[in-house]
């Protein structure tokens, strides 16, 4: 919002006849009077008091569920207690109350009673009239919830719990494609036939071995450092291969070329993460084997055995449930760098970068810590009240995003529960207990297990060190991260956001040095 909008009251530019309805009507009244209204949503009142309202993404959600709208009434399936505001508050107020909420229309109430609404369109187009010289934009901190493009590669709802890649639910395809096939859906928007797949695979099973040019270096980046750091290795090394192979700027070639060169570093990056760690370990890299898919040539790279299906079965369900995940913090570093039309190799490193912090992608060996801290399940109690009552952090617990179960949670738990083991059923127990002692400390403050929690738990039973879990990570992300940066080139623009400045007013005399 513009400085000029501080001044502004809601009920200038509030709608004064507001579309209504009754929770106890039916959805498909509901949609009958949205669609006549062409409005994408419809505020359900108690007489005159607004107590939910009702979106298009409800009724997407109640047809994924496959309910039946004549049936279904509003009230089940309504977002309750919108938040309101009133006639007089100010509009930025207004903008930053609607921000983060998963409807984009705001009741205006005065004494009780609904007395107008107004919509983030309003909002919107009222900061584009305002003629400022420059925008004073109060957004939430960390952008949270802030829309900055548009993608087609995928998108996560975080208060459905539920999130797909371009259009299937990642789940889904988790339960029913191999890698490979989600990786083709991702360069080429749509799963390849069984004919198409085989072409997929003789393109990008060359391009996983090592340079010659740069194998000769990796001895020395392995060893580099008093710790071993795989994710400082892989950067190094992909920054290399960008001058090795000679990236141009993305801005410099055509989209042919650059789903080549991603294709190469995508398929590269678990041979590079294998050779890395095998040197560090005074062990001799192995070459890809020539037949296994992605997962089991992952595993047979790291170990030099060809593993078991369970173990490469596994690590496949891990592997395909991190392809991406909206525009988390390394996959908008990989849009931005591109946007600047930096050659491919620079804006992977930066993502790379982006990853291996760990409130990004360090948490799963932290998840498997905070299990080897607690010990055994008759500590588990203590442990986790007092690291409540301190106010710790409880690793592999809790998201940006979601609002209710992380779907990647309960597919990896799904998955551990098949491996067995003692450290799967500590883990199920402690994860009952975290939930059930958050709810009794902090109530209304819920707080569910997120993808780390087992990923940590299913990438060791199937043999992974813990060092070994970020990269493992990283290397199934490579493929969302070029896919959002062949995106990002096809329609370029660059990402150039303002700061608000916070400092001593300017200007200011500058004193003479003494």
């Amino acid at each position: 919002m513009t400085a000029s909008a501080k001044t502004r009251t809601v009920a200038e530019i509030m709608t004064r006849q507001v579309l209504t309805i009754a929770p106890d009507s039916t959805v498909a009244e509901a949609a009958r009077r949205m669609n006549e209204r062409r409005v994408g949503a419809i505020l359900v009142c108690d007489q005159k008091r607004p107590v939910g309202i009702l979106t298009e993404r409800d009724l997407l959600r109640l047809a994924a569920e496959g309910g039946d709208v004549a049936t279904a009434t509003v009230g089940d399936w309504m977002t309750a207690d919108p938040t309101t505001t009133t006639p007089d508050a100010d509009l930025t107020t207004a903008f930053t109350s609607l921000a983060g909420q998963p409807y984009r229309h705001l009741p205006v109430v005065e004494g009780g009673e609904l007395v107008g609404i107004i919509s983030i369109r309003d909002l919107t187009r009222l900061a584009r009239i305002q003629p400022v010289d420059k925008p004073d934009i109060e957004v939430p901190r960390g952008l949270k919830g802030v829309v900055v493009a548009e993608t087609a590669i995928g998108d996560v709802r975080g208060q459905e719990g539920f999130y797909h890649y371009r259009q299937y639910s990642a789940i889904e395809l988790n339960e029913q494609r191999p890698l490979e096939d989600v990786w083709h859906l991702m360069f080429e928007g749509e799963l390849p036939s069984l004919a198409r797949r085989a072409a997929f695979l003789a393109e990008t099973r060359p391009l996983r071995a090592i340079p010659a040019a740069l194998a000769p270096i990796l001895p020395a980046i392995a060893r580099a450092g008093a710790r071993f750091e795989p994710l400082q290795g892989l950067r190094t090394a992909i920054s290399l291969l960008g001058g090795v192979e000679g990236y141009p700027p993305v801005l410099d070639i055509d989209a042919g070329t650059l789903r080549g060169q991603a294709l190469r570093v995508c398929a590269l990056t678990p041979t590079l993460l294998a050779a890395l760690y095998r040197l560090n370990q005074g062990l001799e890299p192995v070459d890809p084997h020539p037949e296994l898919p992605y997962a089991a040539n992952y595993l047979y790279m790291l170990t030099g055995e060809v593993p078991t299906g369970e173990h490469a079965w596994a690590i496949e369900r891990y592997l395909i449930s991190t392809i991406d995940h909206g525009f988390n913090a390394s996959t908008f570093t990989a849009r931005v760098i591109t946007s600047t039309g930096a050659d491919l190799a620079a804006a992977v490193v930066g993502a790379i970068g982006a990853m291996s912090g760990p409130l990004h992608g360090g948490a799963p060996s932290r998840a498997l810590e905070m299990l080897e801290a607690i010990g055994t399940p008759d500590r588990a109690d203590a442990w986790i009240r007092d690291a409540v009552e301190r106010g710790g952090r409880i690793m592999g617990f809790g998201h940006a995003v979601y609002k209710t179960d992380d779907p990647r949670s309960l597919l990896l738990r799904r998955v551990a529960e098949r491996l067995e083991g003692p450290r799967v059923a500590f883990a199920k127990q402690v994860e009952r207990q975290v939930v059930a002692i958050l709810e009794e400390l902090k109530p209304g403050r819920k707080l569910y297990a997120n993808v780390e929690y087992y990923a940590g738990v299913v990438m060791e039973a199937a043999g992974l060190p813990p060092e070994m879990f970020t990269p493992t990570f990283t290397s199934s992300r490579m493929i969302g991260w070029c896919a959002h940066i062949m995106e990002q080139a096809a329609d370029n623009r660059l990402i150039r956001p303002s700061a608000h400045y916070a400092g001593p007013p300017p200007p200011q005399p500058v004193p003479a040095a003494e």
